[in-house]
């Protein structure tokens, strides 16, 4: 993913409220979200060069999401796909905590990432750039391709935006939701991220919804938990910024 807006235990009905785009080249081959086929418990979308997933959430209550940190002045080569973080915990046996000190073991492997990991009673976050793992408690959160709650305008456009839908809006629509996520508002020059892209390149991936001729939003998630742990997954996808298809998922969490 490049953007992450959640609020967590912050509505009466859900104790998750999470909205998310995944930008991309439009080239890298993606299977859209859905429960996999060799992994049926699994529902998450698929990246098809790397292996892995951006955003997933399993039937026991696993989730698991990642950005990644853009520093292009230190990039490695031949290192593993980083949506495999996502997979090993959703696939594997290990508590959210558990996996993250693990993950926290052999970060320096991978680019620069920043990853969320819960299940039913917790969510934690970490980034191999802040090195140190930190449980997330009630509240309203942004991430994307810096370290979580950064000041970028995509982050704290999203966060406002979320925020004051959640306090209007004591019922959730999902349209709504994806709409928040289709702001391709952007921010005058002097407030645009720096991360060592030209201004021009910045610029375009300020905005929550990217749109450009290569790269650009590839799909929206909208994933609501409530309290009786049911789960509402929905995902957009996209062809070069032009709606494409919408998938609905509905399923319980096993105990």
């Amino acid at each position: 993913m490049c953007l992450i807006i959640f609020g967590l235990e912050v509505h009466p009905q859900y104790k998750l409220v999470l909205i998310a785009n995944r930008d991309e080249f439009y080239a890298r081959p993606t299977q859209a979200a859905q429960f996999w086929e060799d992994n049926p418990n699994l529902l998450a979308g698929k990246d098809l060069q790397g292996g892995g997933t951006w955003l997933g959430i399993n039937k026991k209550g696993k989730f698991s999401a990642l950005t990644n940190y853009r520093d292009p002045l230190n990039i490695k080569t031949d290192t593993p796909s980083r949506g495999e973080l996502n997979t090993n915990y959703l696939l594997g046996d290990a508590d959210p905590l558990k996996y993250m000190f693990r993950v926290q073991f052999k970060a320096s492997q991978y680019n620069g990432f920043n990853l969320l990991t819960g299940d039913k009673d917790d969510l934690f976050y970490y980034s191999n750039y802040s090195k140190s793992i930190q449980k997330i408690n009630q509240g309203i959160f942004g991430l994307s391709n810096h370290l979580l709650d950064s000041d970028w305008y995509k982050v704290q456009r999203g966060k406002l935006q979320l925020e004051t839908y959640l306090q209007n809006n004591s019922k959730i629509e999902i349209s709504d939701l994806l709409a928040i996520m289709e702001d391709d508002s952007k921010p005058e020059d002097d407030k645009v991220q720096q991360t060592g892209l030209s201004l021009e390149q910045e610029k375009m991936l300020s905005s929550m919804f990217i749109r450009s001729p290569k790269y650009g939003t590839c799909c929206s998630t909208v994933l609501l938990w409530d309290k009786k742990d049911h789960v509402t997954f929905v995902e957009r996808t996209f062809l070069e910024g032009s709606h494409h298809s919408i998938n609905e998922y509905n399923f319980q969490i096993e105990h």
